[in-house]
């Protein structure tokens, strides 16, 4: 055991276990045991706790808010890049590019980021559809980003990142950052002023969004979930979705039992079924 860890015994990991499940719907595997016990003991520490059994207790006996979010924090894995998955872009560029030459101008753009992370992929879909089509800057175009993890939302929020986060891209598609003195990178104003970000649970019920949606990303997500969990939460994400508008979702990862409304159409990209919700403002 490192020093500052404590042990955890198979009784603790197993509440800890229920607990990340009950609220984030989070399905840690006997795999996760070094992670829980690295990333809950310096919170266990500083709350002045002898155990994992006596934090858990304190989570279930009126913990702070501040607190149950700490836990949820220290719980979630966050592993995202700028254009990830590059297939998505792309294949939104085209879908978006048909609904802007068929609609009048001004008309309104919808984009959900579920599970945002630090903001790589809300930003990549602004960056990459102003880029490619112009004429959105007269669109009435909003993308939310949440995720459930605090922290990594206020970072997301400030639009800063290393200057190795750009590592890997093509010149056109680095060109638009700014460059700070610091060697750090920003995203460009007008991008980040179409982001909004959100704190959300995913499994919480209900969601404050409405929708219909026009496309909704939901990557690598639900890998964490179990199976009954995934096919919930993918119909949910379903139901938002305007009339053939799409879902994109992670690369390990299927629809199930939430694909009632949803059809195949490309790899892991699927299309709302008709009939649907009417396109209209999220």
């Amino acid at each position: 055991m490192d020093q500052g860890e404590f042990s955890l015994s198979e009784r603790e990991f197993s509440r800890i276990k229920a607990r990340v499940y009950a609220v984030a719907g989070i399905s840690l595997s006997d795999a996760k045991r070094t992670l829980v016990v690295s990333r809950l003991s310096k919170i266990v520490r500083t709350l002045g706790l002898s155990s994992f059994d006596a934090y858990v207790d304190h989570l279930e006996r009126g913990a702070s808010a501040a607190d149950g979010q700490a836990f949820v924090n220290a719980l979630t894995t966050n592993l995202t890049r700028f254009y990830r998955e590059d297939h998505h872009f792309e294949h939104l560029r085209g879908y978006v590019a048909q609904l802007v030459a068929s609609q009048p101008r001004g008309q309104r753009l919808r984009i959900w980021s579920a599970g945002c992370s630090t903001g790589q992929e809300p930003y990549t879909i602004g960056m990459d559809l102003l880029a490619a089509i112009p004429e959105l800057r007269r669109w009435d175009f909003r993308i939310l980003a949440t995720d459930i993890d605090t922290a990594v939302i206020a970072k997301a929020a400030g639009g800063v990142y290393p200057g190795s986060e750009l590592n890997g891209l093509s010149p056109e598609r680095a060109e638009p950052f700014e460059k700070l003195a610091d060697g750090t990178v920003r995203v460009p104003a007008a991008v980040r002023d179409l982001v909004s970000f959100k704190p959300l649970n995913l499994i919480g019920t209900p969601w404050p969004m409405k929708g219909p949606f026009d496309a909704i990303f939901c990557r690598n997500v639900a890998i964490y979930f179990d199976k009954p969990t995934q096919g919930a939460l993918f119909g949910r994400l379903g139901s938002l979705l305007a009339p053939r508008a799409f879902l994109y979702i992670g690369h390990s990862e299927n629809v199930g039992t939430g694909g009632d409304a949803l059809r195949l159409v490309g790899k892991t990209i699927y299309q709302a079924r008709e009939p649907g919700n009417k396109r209209a403002a999220a």
